[in-house]
């Protein structure tokens, strides 16, 4: 069973009305009934009780998304979120190596301390501190220069905001951001795949999985560097997928239109769109 992306997104956000000066147009989204006026809601298609939400040439009409592209729009925001929230847990890491390196010789004191009282009980258990892993990789770390760990720090955090950046534009649809996740993405899949190679988990077969994905999926999807016709093919799907183009377009035919194709209405995203 399908879903519905323009319904669903008009039940939580309600519908978005327009009442185009062109006549003609102007009557097929127009409907006049025994409880008032109603008009078409340009994302789901159906008939709205009250006035339109707004008025004036077509080609000044919001565009808004439905279909594929709100269905798209969903994916980016999924994406979004989960660049965000990566991006604040790499600000705390980037945080927790900067505290650390300002009293390293602190820390190593108190870790020497706690290892000296929990011996006799771990060897108490056949449990050898001296020669855990995961102990020995916490004494090297106490080996690590400050200026070492604080140019990992400024690393995680130029990391950190960049992850962030993409995910807010991601959030509002930018081209700009979706030419960043796919960048910034793939820069950092040798890594994952190496990281793999030294031991495998689920989490990260996980993570390199829905990585590759978003990479092919924006890449191919959004028409990135030129692919599949590129910003062009990808302006002109968008807006031929708008209920104005779609109702001018049976216009023409119904009218019999004859001569040159009529060009697309150059409908225009304005910052009230509601999305």
């Amino acid at each position: 069973m399908s879903v519905d992306w323009d319904r669903r997104h008009c039940a939580r956000k309600g519908h978005i009305t327009y009442s185009p000066d062109e006549p003609r147009l102007r009557e097929k989204l127009h409907a006049s009934t025994a409880v008032g006026t109603a008009w078409r809601c340009l994302r789901c298609g159906d008939f709205v009780l009250g006035e339109p939400h707004g008025s004036g040439p077509a080609d000044r009409a919001p565009l808004v998304p439905r279909g594929r592209a709100l269905r798209d729009l969903f994916i980016l925001r999924f994406l979004a979120v989960e660049r965000v929230l990566r991006g604040l847990l790499v600000i705390l890491a980037a945080w927790a190596v900067w505290k650390f390196s300002n009293s390293q010789d602190a820390v190593r004191r108190l870790f020497d301390d706690d290892l000296t009282v929990f011996r006799p009980v771990a060897h108490h258990f056949g449990y050898d501190l001296d020669h855990s892993p995961v102990v020995d990789t916490i004494q090297k770390t106490f080996d690590y220069k400050r200026s070492t760990l604080r140019t990992a720090a400024a690393g995680l955090g130029a990391y950190a905001l960049i992850e962030v950046v993409e995910g807010v534009g991601l959030w509002f649809g930018k081209r700009w951001a979706e030419y960043l996740a796919v960048v910034a993405t793939a820069a950092f899949l040798p890594i994952e795949v190496y990281e793999l190679t030294e031991k495998v988990s689920y989490f990260k077969i996980g993570t390199l999985a829905l990585n590759v994905l978003a990479v092919l999926y924006i890449l191919i999807g959004k028409r990135l560097f030129g692919l599949r016709g590129g910003h062009a093919a990808f302006e002109a799907q968008r807006r031929g997928e708008s209920l104005l183009e779609v109702e001018e377009a049976a216009g023409e035919q119904l009218h019999g239109g004859h001569g040159a194709p009529k060009e697309p209405l150059p409908v225009r995203q304005r910052a009230a769109d509601q999305l």
